[in-house]
């Protein structure tokens, strides 16, 4: 998500943070700040919108000459892209600055805590709280070359969830201070000088040599004595050291060759920061944001789901879910066709719309005819403080991060765990389910990023495969129940990228006419269910795709581990993690966005971004 950037050596701290911060801009973001000691003296500087408004100001009021500086490019989460929610963070005694990139889940008990010792805050963020801990807890550890580190040590066993922390202090003129827990960070070691960075882009201009730190670990970076390395409870630890061979525009790519690949990766950690944060002390579920009452939300009669693109796969993920959670109907909508048809909405009837920007303009006038029709409206979406959230009743943030390539990978999982987490929302509401119940899924959705970072882990076979089907000209998707919203988007991804022809179907419309497009020789992809699932679906898969073989397809198969059922039928099989029936796209999607992105590369496309196509679409 956010951009961090940390600097203690001899040359200007200012230059070298604003450096690392238009090196990350890539990420993403919606505003930045910078801070620097000078003469025992904190200063910040700090401006919502790209670093270019933060220059502006820093243009117009110099910060004090300094060689200790630190800097932040912020992807909203709490509280919206404005001036005093931009970071640092600095503590009501002006003696400690803070950045973070991340979610803490505990921040608001910790707040309060704050307040009542007498602190006001001046931000809505959770990061502000790190801030005032960090300085009351400094003032009581003993002096000593450790205080800092200590300091940071004893704050970050009390905070729960995701973040990445580095700080400053006005007592410390030679150090910065750092804490990791699931959120990125590496060192950079220069000459008599040293780095903080979200990744290695931050400082590549000036080494590369690169420090990774590992979960739950603090550094300290001293001017003279340079890097230090504990774990929470103090114990020293080794880093391991490497040496970054790519230049700097891979290095904003982490390596890979194209950002899509990137953000596939990403997506282990992009599903754990949705989830993050969304049970509350008693097994409550916990939205972002809901300015409706429980009451409206038991009155909900009929939900309509509506998105474009690959949103719109998600709602129909979605569909599933919530009607199987809630037992109320669900209908999903295409956002550009929702308006024009005439909907019958009423003041009982909740509308769900999916945007990753906020900003799509299909849906957001779709949202305008909903709340017109008196209907309650909640946003799925991924940029704090967007239109779309901004004029809705509730709001669930995936939290994903930003995207760069256009064709939406770790957007599209976050939002299909994002419809989980309404469907169980609306059952725990209207009192279908229970806490406990609520709880134990929840516990299955937090199972899913180890779940995904296995598939990743055998994507190799996938992508030998992709440079095999490079030439196909047409290449079909079936699936049944939530494998046909997956069979959708597994032919959506591959238009997208390789502009090969692709179609998804649900497997038991192929005898209503489909079938008539197997040849020999047609790649054909089969999102194969549990054979734990609901009803016979199973075994009617398997008999389709012994059909489309009969007829001469070459069968791809996706299934799950242990189910032996499609072995005499499949010509090429992915095995994919055992899961929920219900929570299964998670898993399953993957696959089919790998293979999508190594036919277009392998065709020598461009595969983030794909002709005629924009990341958001803010016309009608």
């Amino acid at each position: 998500m956010c951009g961090i950037v940390g600097y203690v050596g001899p040359q200007d701290s200012l230059e070298i943070v604003l450096e690392g911060l238009r090196r990350l801009e890539y990420r993403g973001y919606d505003s930045a700040g910078v801070a620097v000691l000078a003469d025992g003296r904190l200063t910040t500087a700090k401006k919502a919108g790209k670093v270019a408004n933060l220059e502006k100001e820093l243009a117009e009021e110099a910060l004090p000459a300094s060689t200790i500086g630190i800097g932040h490019t912020r992807w909203a989460t709490h509280g919206g892209p404005t001036d005093r929610n931009a970071h640092p963070h600095v503590s009501a005694d002006g003696t400690v600055a803070v950045i973070h990139n991340g979610i803490i889940e505990n921040f608001a008990p910790l707040r309060a805590e704050c307040e009542a010792t007498g602190i006001e805050f001046s931000s809505e963020t959770d990061t502000e709280v790190v801030a005032h801990l960090l300085a009351a807890v400094y003032r009581e550890t003993p002096e000593g070359p450790d205080r800092f580190a200590e300091a940071m040590r004893q704050v970050s066993r009390r905070l729960e969830g995701a973040f990445t922390l580095v700080a400053t202090h006005v007592a410390e003129p030679d150090r910065l201070v750092a804490s990791r827990r699931n959120s990125p960070l590496v060192v950079g070691v220069g000459d008599g000088e040293y780095f903080f960075g979200s990744d290695v882009a931050a400082f590549i201009g000036h080494t590369r040599v690169a420090l990774d730190v590992e979960e739950d670990q603090v550094v300290l970076l001293d001017r003279e004595h340079g890097v230090t390395v504990t774990d929470f409870a103090g114990t020293v630890v080794e880093p391991a050291t490497r040496t970054v061979d790519w230049d700097a525009a891979a290095a904003e790519k982490g390596g890979y060759d194209w950002f899509m690949l990137k953000e596939i990766a990403e997506q282990p950690e992009a599903v754990a920061n949705t989830l993050l944060g969304r049970l509350g002390e008693t097994g409550e579920l916990v939205l972002d944001e809901v300015r409706l009452s429980d009451q409206e939300l038991r009155d909900v009669d009929k939900v309509f789901v509506v998105a474009c693109g690959t949103a719109y796969h998600a709602g129909l993920i979605a569909k599933y879910a919530i009607e199987h959670w809630t037992r109320v109907p669900v209908e999903v909508e295409l956002a550009s066709e929702f308006r024009y048809r005439d909907p019958v909405l009423d003041r009982s009837t909740l509308v769900v719309v999916i945007s990753q920007s906020g900003e799509t303009m299909d849906t957001l006038m779709a949202l305008r005819h909903a709340r017109q029709q008196k209907a309650k409206v909640l946003a799925i979406c991924n940029a704090n403080g967007a239109t779309i959230p901004r004029e809705s009743d509730a709001v669930l943030y995936t939290h994903a991060g930003p995207e760069v390539a256009v064709a939406s990978t770790k957007g599209f999982l976050t939002q299909v765990v994002a419809c989980y987490l309404v469907g169980l929302f609306l059952a725990q509401v209207r009192g279908v389910k229970y806490a406990d119940e609520v709880s134990a899924i929840v516990e299955d959705l937090r199972a899913l990023p180890a779940q995904v970072t296995e598939v990743l882990a055998s994507m190799e076979s996938v992508r030998e495969l992709a440079r095999d089907l490079a030439t196909a000209n047409t290449i079909l998707f079936l699936g049944r129940h939530v494998g046909y919203p997956v069979a959708l988007e597994g032919a959506l991804k591959l238009k997208e990228l390789a502009y090969i022809h692709a179609e998804g179907f649900a497997a038991g419309e192929l005898k209503h006419g489909s079938i008539a497009l197997i040849d020999q020789g047609t790649p054909v992809v089969i999102v194969v269910p549990s054979p734990l699932s609901r009803g016979s679906v199973h075994g009617k898969v398997v008999s389709n795709i012994q059909e489309v073989r009969a007829r001469g397809a070459r069968t791809i198969v996706i299934a799950e581990e242990g189910d032996d059922d499609v072995l005499p039928y499949a010509d090429h099989l992915i095995r994919v993690p055992r899961t929920p029936t219900l929570l299964a796209p998670v898993v399953t999607t993957v696959p089919l966005q790998v293979l999508s992105c190594e036919i277009a590369a392998t065709r020598g496309l461009d595969v983030d971004q794909p002709r005629n196509l924009a990341k958001s679409v803010t016309v009608e």
